[in-house]
């Protein structure tokens, strides 16, 4: 075995390098396996598992710590530490929105209503089967109403609009009632039925018709008479256009009688219906005003050629 010359500087140069490699790779083992001390406290204190870490990763202050063998008996808690990231996410444009889609809230459904069921009208147990007559002229008197049908009793009363009118009972099929000029003074229609006064006994309807009364189809157009007496009444005649010329007491169309003439109206009543009609005086005819045209000229006895 060669041995070494110390007094060589060279060699001495080798040994002390070789001396303080030595030296280091000891210093870095112990520091590796064991720490210094307080440094290894601070470690042990880092390394202590916080509740909910959010990423653990081994340390690696050291490339030869890294680097270094693990053995069985090492604390792996040792060397592990929590990392702390405060990462902030990055800046997202908004999504652009349409201005023309918006929410639309859902339409109210409604029930439909609920219609009852009608219930049927009972049958009236009264029957009325006909009316004499059935058809009047308004605006003339009192009449004498008849009316025939079934199970009439003495206590059913003739109603006409609701008013209980006076009633003769007849016998089962068959009452009768008179009805006032009131009741029929316009035309139309009245309903008519018999019920008792405390409306459990009552019958169907019957429809009393009221006309309109004839009118006289003339035109009182003139009078011909002195300052202090007029007796005749010029008439006109609307469907042909004649002209009439009447006197008091005059039968007009053979049912209008002429009662009253004056220069502001005629008074006719019909004969058939004892109906009082007028007829105001008016200037407006096919032929004009009597009174305005000139009188023709009556040729005289005692005129010779």
């Amino acid at each position: 075995m060669q041995t070494t010359d110390i007094r060589n500087p060279n060699e001495r140069k080798k040994l002390i390098g070789a001396g303080v490699l030595g030296l280091l790779a000891i210093i870095l083992l112990w520091w590796t396996f064991f720490g210094f001390g307080s440094s290894a406290t601070k470690v042990s204190q880092r390394a202590t598992p916080s509740p909910t870490p959010s990423r653990i990763v081994r340390s690696t202050s050291n490339s030869a710590q890294s680097d270094a063998p693990l053995e069985s008996g090492e604390d792996l808690l040792g060397q592990l530490r929590p990392v702390n990231s405060n990462l902030s996410s990055p800046a997202v444009q908004e999504a652009r929105r349409n201005i023309f889609v918006y929410y639309e809230p859902p339409k109210r459904v409604e029930n439909p209503p609920v219609i009852p069921t009608p219930t049927p009208t009972p049958e009236p147990p009264k029957l009325l089967a006909n009316l004499s007559p059935a058809n009047v002229y308004a605006r003339t008197g009192d009449f004498t109403l008849e009316i025939a049908g079934d199970k009439f009793t003495p206590q059913m009363r003739v109603t006409i609009e609701g008013n209980e009118l006076p009633t003769r009972f007849r016998g089962p099929q068959q009452v009768s009632a008179t009805v006032p000029a009131a009741l029929i003074a316009s035309p139309g229609t009245r309903q008519v039925m018999l019920r008792s006064p405390d409306g459990i006994l009552y019958s169907n309807t019957a429809t009393l018709n009221v006309a309109d009364p004839p009118r006289p189809n003339y035109t009182y157009i003139g009078i011909i008479g002195g300052p202090t007496h007029i007796d005749i009444a010029i008439l006109q005649d609307k469907s042909n256009k004649e002209i009439l010329n009447i006197q008091r007491g005059d039968l007009l169309g053979g049912r209008f009688r002429l009662t009253s003439i004056s220069e502001k109206e005629l008074v006719l009543i019909d004969n058939n219906l004892k109906i009082k009609h007028t007829l105001a005086f008016s200037t407006q005819s096919d032929r004009g005003n009597p009174l305005q045209r000139p009188t023709p000229r009556v040729e005289s006895e005692d005129d010779e050629p």
